[in-house]
């Protein structure tokens, strides 16, 4: 089992709960989603501290009794720079630059533009966002690529939910939603300006829509996905083979519609945050609604819980640079956990790039003219579909993922 230490905690200055953070991918910041606002507040957690520096839309007005579409609407998104203390906030209002000197317009995209994700390349030269700002009637089928220096909006492919980028380099994976399947996309990237995402073939299928940012670990060896829509699921998948190594359900199992009240109670309880991994190779942390964080030992399939956050539920869980964790809970609590071995055992290395060459080496490119239905490879980390295989499946059985039963439904509809 690891020891984990409480480092440091404070209280956020608004008061309310953070219900999402992200870690600056290289320096000691981290941005929290404030949850009773589209506010967004930043703090260092260098030196073993947790000071506030500033917030974005703190004066907004409050979600109130807004759900749904109209909550996720007015929810905004977030991205740090790659090198810089820059992040980049997308609200109903706009998109924002911060620093902790200052708050300013993005230059480079329309002034109407609302976008629900925005992430930078790898190169920071240039941003993705997500849907287009261009004819609404078709903003979802493409993205825009934002070159930072010269303001200029292109077009890009479609995506909708985070962009992660392996630790090794040369490759993101993003999520492309859909309610009866989510597609997991896999693109090259290559430094340029604008960088632009080039789908790959070889690409991960999701039962369902409403899933999170997928996360790798730190060496790259592991990529999870927290979801979906209508269960607290959790995958893990091994990198660069994609075979599933993990599928649970966290809380109780969909008993199926209509839902029971006391089910949906206990869904919502679950942060769609709560995911992170440290520096330990193969171990994953889960935030719980009853205040604890689970360290689940993926190879192993050996889980221990850790409490100490004084019971109140985990509302949002991430892993700093250096792989410590910082946990958001509901007590409107902010708190810096620091994490090692309690007994001899390797951290995380840097990311081989080789596992990266060996992906790529074994699927190929999109074409610019290509179509996601018919040119992906697919596989769920148990079975590998092409369109071919796709276009002949007639029969499913119960047990079968939802995608796969509509597709044999839609196909016996076709013959």
């Amino acid at each position: 089992m690891t020891v984990v230490e409480t480092v440091a905690r404070v209280a956020s200055s608004g008061g309310a709960p953070v219900e999402r953070l992200v870690c600056h991918p290289r320096l000691p910041l981290v941005a929290g989603l404030d949850a009773e606002r589209p506010a967004v507040r930043v703090w260092d957690c260098a030196e073993g501290r947790l000071r506030e520096l500033g917030t974005v839309g703190g004066e907004s007005a409050v979600y109130g009794d807004a759900l749904g579409w109209d909550r996720m609407n007015r929810t905004p998104s977030v991205t740090w720079h790659p090198e810089e203390p820059l992040l980049v906030v997308a609200s109903e209002d706009g998109v924002a630059r911060w620093t902790s000197a200052a708050l300013s317009e993005l230059p480079g995209p329309p002034p109407h533009a609302r976008y629900d994700d925005v992430a930078f390349s790898p190169d920071g030269r240039t941003l993705w966002a997500s849907p287009s700002s261009g004819d609404e009637g078709g903003a979802w089928e493409s993205s825009d690529v934002v070159d930072l220096a010269s303001g200029t909006v292109s077009r890009g492919p479609r995506w909708d939910t985070g962009v992660t980028e392996h630790p090794a380099g040369g490759l993101v994976v993003t999520l492309c939603s859909d309610q009866g399947a989510t597609l997991g996309l896999f693109a090259r990237v290559d430094p340029g300006a604008p960088a632009t995402m080039r789908v790959l073939r070889r690409a991960l299928v999701l039962d369902c829509d409403g899933y999170e940012t997928p996360v790798f670990s730190a060496d790259g060896r592991h990529l999870a996905i927290r979801g979906n829509a209508y269960d607290n699921s959790l995958e893990v998948f091994e990198f660069p083979s994609l075979r599933r190594i993990l599928a649970t359900t966290l809380g109780e199992p969909s008993p199926g519609y209509p839902y029971p009240p006391e089910w949906l109670e206990q869904m919502q309880a679950w942060s769609r945050h709560n995911i992170a991994f440290g520096a330990l190779p193969g171990t994953l942390w889960v935030g719980t609604p009853a205040g604890t964080l689970v360290e689940v030992d993926i190879e192993g399939q050996h889980a221990f819980e850790h409490d100490m956050l004084g019971g109140a539920p985990v509302t949002g869980l991430a892993a700093t640079p250096t792989g410590d964790l910082v946990v958001a809970t509901g007590a409107g609590d902010l708190v810096l956990l620091a994490v090692r071995a309690a007994e001899a055992r390797p951290t995380a290395g840097d990311a081989s790039k080789a596992t990266v060459a060996a992906f790529l080496a074994a699927t190929s490119e999109v074409p610019e003219d290509g179509d996601l239905e018919t040119d992906l490879v697919l596989t769920d980390g148990t079975r590998t579909w092409d369109s071919a295989d796709l276009a002949a499946v007639t029969e499913a059985e119960a047990t079968d993922p939802t995608w796969l039963r509509i597709q044999a439904a839609v196909n016996n509809i076709r013959d």
